[in-house]
Order: structure tokens, then sequence, then C-alpha cells
């Protein structure tokens, strides 16, 4: 069963930028939570609370247990925006669940034991992690908090695909449903060849002979 992360929350009135502004000021980010065939509501959120919580892989990609007034509801976070130079945390909007519909969710990618590989031990050997997450379709009790790729038996040439994955029971890739052309390479292990320059002398040593060979010409006429 999926893990949850309870986020307190206060509900607001005040509205508009000036309002932002001064909860902002205080230390506060303003928030919006919608969907599920209920009214948007604004609330705010104390920043230090979501400066945490956004430092884990779970708050982007997890249900989330939304305490807002002391009423629980289940929610994913859908957008946010951040300060362009500062950690801050501007604005969050969260999405109410059904937990009895199936949701739609990146969940990032754990790549394990891939020091241990055939190909990470083979030099020349450059291991690339194309996708670095995932879009799944399950309900939310059984949403992964990320999926896990094991890399031990990788080898040079080896290209892992995204119907290679192993995935939890109930959770399908979206991907996948548009066909085989959307199987896209998660890891590939390319040898990689390095191009050898001829040296320039060789070039210029062939400039050089041809003027010399020219040069006895005249003389072999001369001997005639």
């Amino acid at each position: 069963m999926a893990k949850t992360h309870e986020i307190k929350a206060e509900s607001r009135k005040d509205e508009g930028k000036g309002a932002s502004r001064r909860l902002r000021r205080a230390s506060y980010v303003p928030a919006v939570v919608y969907g599920a065939g209920q009214p948007a509501q604004s609330i705010q959120i104390e920043h230090n609370t979501i400066l945490l919580a956004a430092k884990h892989e779970w708050f982007f990609s997890s249900v989330l247990d939304l305490n807002v007034d002391g009423k629980v509801q289940k929610v994913l976070v859908r957008d946010w925006q951040k300060h362009p130079f500062k950690q801050q945390m501007m604005h969050m909007d969260f999405l109410r669940i059904n937990e009895n519909e199936a949701v739609r969710v990146n969940v990032p990618l754990h790549f394990l034991n891939q020091e241990k590989s055939p190909a990470a031990k083979t030099a020349g050997v450059l291991i690339s992690h194309n996708l670095t997450e995932v879009e799944v379709s399950c309900l939310p009790k059984d949403l992964p908090e990320f999926i896990e790729l094991d890399l031990a038996g990788l080898d040079s040439g080896d290209i892992v695909h995204l119907s290679q994955l192993k995935l939890p029971k109930g959770v399908e890739i979206v991907a996948l449903h548009l066909g085989a052309d959307h199987d896209a390479a998660v890891v590939t292990a390319n040898t990689v060849k390095e191009e050898v320059e001829e040296a320039p002398a060789a070039e210029g040593a062939a400039d050089e002979a041809a003027p010399a060979k020219d040069a006895a010409a005249p003389a072999k006429d001369a001997k005639k």
C-alpha cells in the first residue's frame, strides 16, 4: 500500500496579489486546492513546511493528506511556482483525488547496482539514463513513491525499455498504451569509439617530396 504524508494548512479568505505578498512576507505560501467536483479553496501553508517537504521525492509524486483546519483531504501536487533565484516557494496548486478513480502521476526511477554491472566494469562503455521518471496510471492506494530498476546484469550494448520495468501490482505505464513505438529506451549501454586523427606531419612530408621530385626532372633532361 502506498504511503501518505500529512501537510498542515489553514484556510484563507484574502485573495489577490496584495494578499499573496503579505502572506509571503509572513513566511506563508499561498495555495489553492481544487477538483473532485468541489469548489476551489484558497489556503495558506507555513513556508518551512513546504520547504522541508519539497526536499523529498514523495512530495511531488505521492498522495498527500492535506489537513486544512483539521479536515483531511487526499491530494496531489499539481503545480508550483518558485522564486527565480531565492529558495522560496511562491504559490502551489493541489488537486483533490477520488480514491476510487485512477490517477496519472510522474514517478521517479531509482537505478540500482549499476556499479556492479558488466557494463560499468568495461572500459569505454557509456551508461546513459535516458529517462529519470515515468508517467504511471493506477488507483491512489497503489501509487508507488518510486520505481526501482536493477542494472546488475547490464552489459555492453544492452538497452532497457519501458516494457521491461517491473511494476507494482495495479500500476501501468501510460506510454505503453499508445503502442510499441512508445516503448522508449530507459537505459542504454553503448561502447564509445575514439576517433584517431592522422598525424599532420605525414601530409607535410608528402608536400615536401613533390618539389624535390620536380626539381630532379630538369637535371635528367640536361644530361641528355
